[in-house]
């Protein structure tokens, strides 16, 4: 072990004895999140010209019944703002890989739809972003830690949890 590393443990348990072991997992939890979203936003947006929120935008249309969803759920499903969505689907469509459709039944809600450009674009970055993600995990996780690591944050709260009454 490097004299960094062991003064990065030795600081982390003066750390953990002062804050306590919980906020000490929420800090790595965060920082962790945080930087691993900007390595795989910056590989997409160099590979393929789509950030990280775009990716999950066309990768939830594409799950979505005819390749589409509610605006709001759409929303809802990526964690962004109405307002947010809004911007970040303009984009989408001034590229030509999302589109609008209009609700057969109710004229105030709006779909949107991933297009055939949309699909080419998906099918490309998909394989870009499964390789990072595999890469960035197997380089520092064994196997047995990943199905450990997949159960622990299981156990976490998902979005719409909490609204769920027992």
């Amino acid at each position: 072990m490097s004299g960094q590393q062991s003064s990065r443990r030795r600081l982390s348990s003066q750390v953990i004895k002062e804050r306590g072991i919980e906020l000490e997992a929420w800090i790595r939890f965060l920082r962790a999140h945080a930087a691993v979203t900007r390595l795989l936003s910056a590989e997409l947006l160099e590979t393929h010209g789509l950030t990280l929120n775009d990716f999950d935008v066309l990768a939830q249309l594409s799950r979505g019944p005819d390749h589409g969803l509610k605006r709001a759920e759409l929303a809802e499903r990526v964690l962004l703002t109405a307002s947010g969505i809004t911007r970040l689907l303009d984009g989408l469509e001034r590229a030509g890989y999302v589109g609008r459709a209009e609700c057969p039944t109710d004229a105030r809600v709006t779909y949107a739809v991933l297009t055939d450009e949309g699909r080419e674009k998906l099918r490309g970055s998909s394989r870009t972003h499964l390789a990072s993600v595999r890469a960035l995990l197997s380089e520092r996780f064994t196997k047995r830690e990943l199905q450990q690591l997949a159960e622990l944050l299981g156990r976490l709260p998902m979005r719409g949890d909490a609204d769920c009454a027992d």
